[in-house]
């Protein structure tokens, strides 16, 4: 396969995952009660260790370069500029919120523009290093003790295993994950995962499936239970993201080529699920639990497709690029310029030879 070449393998994966956050974060519009909680701390168990760690697979890549860090900037700190700013602004003024610490500490879906800014940043420094995974583990289960809200600086160095773990990674590694055993044992670990989720609170709380609290603000005195405690969740978070890699199909289409805009879908889908939100949907869920669950799926899902369709996104994406929407129109300036300085002359010799016969017909 030449690099240039697109693994419909990571496209699939993307777009799946992101169609689960979309999925997890409209769940919270829902009433409390035993089957949404199972539901939720199932997902939440494995599918943003998925995330990071397919993350940290596609940023295996990244230097401290001029273009590389030029790249960072447009990319990952412009947006999130912007769109930290539309959100809180949205859920002020539409939705009458009061928010505070705006850009020192991410609102809601943000958080992961933060984090995913400080792990390419760290990725020259664990990539290389032979021990990187095991410093990782390190590095997250004692954050649990110290690790602050600024900048979401808990949920960066909770999560940093999965990143590493995606860094460490290679095609031969992944193609191990595809291998006919390998995806039946994935089967059995998400069966397991749904079974031990069934009980999520009487061994940690959802809480602990975010990674953004510090043990003593979850009651835990004894550090050595905590650092048990996280130490499961890691676990299980990795087998659930080895397990998703594995039945993620490799098949390319549609699905696949709208994994090209995962970042689309995650900006623009707060402002629909607050704007539910804001709108009542939430009480009439309460008296429709059982229907509402299903619409709430299925709408969910809906309008991550929607928004990852190509004559959506393909609008949406200057909004979350315009330095790029910029500099790919002064290329195309320049670019139309050249040709023109270069077709100018002939053209005008052209026009020249055809008045010169018109002028001799005449005669």
């Amino acid at each position: 396969m030449r690099a240039t070449t697109r693994d419909p393998l990571l496209d699939n994966a993307k777009m799946a995952l992101v169609v689960l956050v979309v999925v997890g974060h409209a769940w919270t519009l829902l009433p409390d009660s035993d089957v949404t909680a199972h539901f939720y701390d199932f997902l939440y168990a494995w599918h943003v260790p998925a995330f990071v760690f397919v993350t940290g697979y596609l940023s295996r890549g990244f230097g401290y370069t001029r273009p590389r860090m030029w790249a960072l900037f447009r990319t990952v700190v412009v947006p999130y500029l912007l769109f930290e700013t539309a959100l809180a602004l949205f859920r002020i003024y539409v939705g009458g919120e009061e928010l505070s610490g705006l850009f020192q500490d991410p609102h809601w879906p943000m958080w992961y523009l933060a984090a995913l800014f400080f792990w390419r940043l760290l990725t020259p420094v664990f990539r290389p290093l032979p021990a990187g995974l095991v410093v990782a583990v390190a590095v997250s289960l004692v954050a649990g003790m110290y690790a602050g809200d600024t900048l979401d600086i808990a949920r960066v160095l909770g999560l940093l295993p999965f990143f590493v773990m995606g860094l460490k990674a290679t095609p031969e590694r992944l193609e191990v994950l595809r291998r006919r055993p390998v995806q039946l044992a994935a089967v059995f670990v998400f069966v397991g995962i749904w079974v031990l989720t069934t009980w999520t609170d009487s061994w940690a709380s959802t809480e602990w499936l975010y990674y953004r609290s510090r043990y003593d603000e979850m009651g835990y005195g004894d550090d050595l239970s905590a650092l048990l405690t996280r130490g499961l969740v890691l676990a299980v978070g990795t087998l659930g993201a080895w397990a998703f890699v594995a039945l993620v199909p490799r098949v390319g289409g549609w699905f696949s080529r709208m994994g090209a805009f995962t970042l689309v879908v995650y900006l623009f889908h707060g402002f629909a699920v607050k704007g539910a939100d804001y709108a009542g949907f939430d009480d009439w869920a309460d008296g429709h639990a059982v229907i509402a669950f299903g619409i709430t799926t299925i709408g969910a899902v809906a309008l991550a497709l929607l928004l990852a369709w190509e004559p959506v996104s393909s609008r949406l994406k200057e909004l979350v690029d315009p330095l790029g929407y910029a500099e790919r129109h002064v290329a195309h300036a320049v670019e139309l310029a050249v040709v023109k300085d270069q077709v100018q002359p002939g053209l005008q010799a052209e026009i020249e030879a055809v008045a010169a016969e018109e002028a001799t017909a005449l005669r």
